[in-house]
């Protein structure tokens, strides 16, 4: 998959909005890119071989203990970090989801067993993973019934990946929760929070037990001197960057309702900012291409996703203006086919 995710704007010079990748881009990062410039010199020595600063840093945030948090370089190296750690296990994935949950385990040597509802999780599975808010659809899992799950299955270890969790108004997880469970680990992203994806900024929570045993597999200096000083300044400084979630949501309704009244494409229901949309009658390829030459849009082809085919396609949401752009792009594909 590693051609196959969203946010290929590198294959495309001239691309004016971006709705592939599921980053927020209204936010300024003027104060961070002073901060980093001031901190350059860093990269002249190694970083720490472990992120332990930034763990401090997270341990503060939560008032929680260090040992139970390891910062990775992204969200992608903490769900390959816990397939490795666990490998040869059978593990249930929910599905439609991100490719990289299977991508890992298939990599060491995971059974795999694929699944469609929470109500029906497999039997004899030693792993079960999913992803809250959902990777594409957008959709949340109830909170209590995520809880009984985990308390009715202790001989599963429950990885559940909450890096759009500031995308939603819905409740999810606490990370006190996962430092008290023996059998669940949380997956965050400060990447998405900030909308930093160059940096790769992630970390996982768990009980100081399980992230101890993480921590044998994981290489050294994973997570670079910038990355580090990154993340101690977003985190000091969040309230320099405000999502107004409540209007973000809004106005990823109305693009929805739009979307819906032109005809010819499904809206799966979402409870944060981005959305999974099927066309009726052609591919998400074809309109891709069409957004990209005629308007410099891009959209993500979710063709990909398991369980998916070739009708998908995964838009998030941006301003007004340029939602509009894509409202009135994707209205000409659909009467002109």
């Amino acid at each position: 998959m590693i051609k196959g995710h969203g946010d290929d704007i590198y294959a495309y010079p001239h691309i004016s909005a971006n709705f592939s990748s599921n980053v927020f881009g209204g936010l300024s990062h003027e104060g961070l890119k002073e901060y980093l410039m001031e901190k350059m010199d860093c990269i002249r020595n190694y970083p720490e071989p472990e992120a332990f600063s930034l763990e401090q840093e997270l341990a503060d945030r939560y008032q929680t203990d260090v040992e139970g948090i390891c910062v990775t370089s992204g969200a992608t190296e903490a769900i390959y970090l816990i397939a490795q750690a666990y490998r040869e296990s059978r593990s249930a994935i929910l599905m439609p989801t991100f490719s990289e949950y299977a991508d890992a385990c298939r990599l060491h040597a995971h059974e795999i067993v694929p699944f469609y509802t929470l109500d029906n999780l497999p039997s004899g599975v030693r792993m079960v993973w999913l992803c809250n808010p959902n990777n594409p659809t957008g959709e949340i899992r109830e909170v209590m019934h995520l809880r009984k799950l985990v308390k009715d299955h202790p001989q599963c270890l429950f990885i559940i990946d909450q890096s759009y969790e500031a995308f939603t108004e819905q409740e999810v997880l606490e990370v006190t929760e996962s430092l008290e469970s023996s059998n669940l680990l949380l997956i965050h992203s400060l990447t998405k929070r900030f909308a930093v994806p160059g940096l790769r900024i992630g970390y996982i929570t768990g009980n100081p037990l399980l992230i101890r045993h993480l921590r044998t597999f994981r290489m050294p200096w994973s997570v670079n001197a910038l990355a580090v000083e990154a993340g101690r300044y977003l985190l000091r400084n969040a309230h320099r960057f405000p999502l107004h979630l409540h209007q973000l949501l809004e106005e990823r309704e109305r693009v929805a309702t739009s979307l819906v009244e032109m005809g010819g494409l499904e809206v799966w229901p979402s409870d944060t900012h981005f959305m999974l949309v099927r066309i009726r009658n052609g591919r998400a390829a074809a309109l891709k291409a069409f957004l990209v030459e005629q308007y410099g849009l891009l959209i993500r082809d979710a063709s990909n996703f398991e369980g998916l085919d070739d009708s998908y396609f995964r838009v998030a949401v941006h301003t007004p203006e340029e939602n509009d752009r894509l409202i009135e792009g994707i209205r000409t594909w659909i009467y002109s086919y």
